[in-house]
């Protein structure tokens, strides 16, 4: 029974990773500080005993033997990872470099979650792999972004050099269930504010763009990635239809049915104005491409958000049911 190891397991991404990987019988750790993860998002995963949840920091050593690990630890939203740039930073490269540590000495194979963010304010539409980026490396966002880029680099020195077994999933926008509703990402903030019946937030004009990945799709993605027998050049994931923020918005007030009206505030500095990927190499060498539709992802997530946010009674949300084929956990 393979041993799979997820840091950041109880985020966002991870728990619902940790859940995949048990309903197709592996024995999984997750590892995780808790510094955004959440205990609640593992409730599924604590019931198996086949789950196994440690409190740790991967800035600090991790000895245990493993046969996979998905290298997922990191703040990913901008109110997160600029609360702390400094420990951001660390996380991505020193923690980079315990995972690969790790993977050195148990032969472990390494799926590497790497981010759009790498492209930076991208001059090249849509972005491929190949393209280096636009990224300010003093701005408010290089603890993250540069964090990310160094920690591939990492990655790559420690392949070429160990012979470690590694693959890197560049990440694109990504919601659904179990985002925090306080994280400032586009998603969160529009669903709760729209729930809520308050204004909507939006930087800029609006009409920036940005392309939203389901998350069952992203956790397809990232398993088929490990499945590769090999893989060295990272591969985007994400939707490749790409939305201005207004078009999610107006999206997002027709499936809650909120009267709430947008609230426009300065663009946010280093903030991408377009993103959307070429995931040519996904759709090649995984088979992969997303199969959630936005409007069914977004209902999906208005209705976990809707469970957890004070609707007002003047102008707040009347959330539709869900569509069959998704269940908001």
């Amino acid at each position: 029974m393979p041993h799979v190891l997820v840091t950041g397991g109880a985020g966002f991404l991870g728990s619902h990773l940790c859940d995949a990987l048990l309903a197709e019988g592996n024995r999984v750790t997750c590892l995780d500080n808790f510094y955004t993860g959440q205990k609640s998002n593992l409730a599924s995963a604590l019931t198996s005993p086949l789950f196994d949840l440690m409190r740790h920091d991967v800035e600090d050593p991790i000895r245990m033997e493993v046969d996979a690990i998905y290298h997922l630890a990191c703040p990913a939203s901008p109110v997160h990872y600029q609360r702390n740039p400094v420990r951001t930073l660390l996380t991505a490269v020193r923690g980079t470099q315990n995972v690969l540590d790790l993977a050195r000495e148990t032969g472990a194979r390494v799926v590497i979650a790497s981010t759009s963010e790498v492209y930076g304010d991208p001059d090249v539409h849509p972005q491929r792999e190949h393209y280096w980026g636009n990224v300010n490396p003093v701005g408010k966002r290089a603890c993250y972004d540069e964090g990310k880029r160094c920690g591939k680099t990492m990655a790559v020195c420690y392949r070429e050099r160990y012979g470690v077994d590694v693959r890197i999933a560049r990440i694109f926008n990504t919601y659904g269930p179990r985002m925090r509703e306080n994280d400032g990402r586009i998603v969160s903030n529009l669903c709760t504010q729209a729930i809520a019946g308050e204004p909507l937030t939006i930087y800029g004009n609006g009409l920036q763009t940005r392309s939203l990945c389901f998350v069952s799709d992203l956790i397809d993605g990232l398993m088929r990635l490990m499945a590769l027998n090999k893989q060295e050049e990272p591969v985007n994931l994400g939707n490749d239809q790409e939305l201005t923020v207004l078009e999610v918005a107006t999206l997002i007030l027709e499936l809650t049915g909120s009267k709430s009206q947008p609230r426009f505030y300065p663009l946010p500095s280093d903030d991408p104005r377009r993103r959307r990927p070429d995931i040519s190499r996904a759709r090649e060498v995984l088979g992969w491409q997303p199969k959630v539709s936005v409007k069914d992802g977004l209902a999906a997530t208005v209705r976990y958000f809707a469970e957890r946010v004070p609707q007002k009674s003047n102008g707040g949300a009347r959330v539709h049911p869900l569509p069959p084929t998704l269940v908001a956990r």
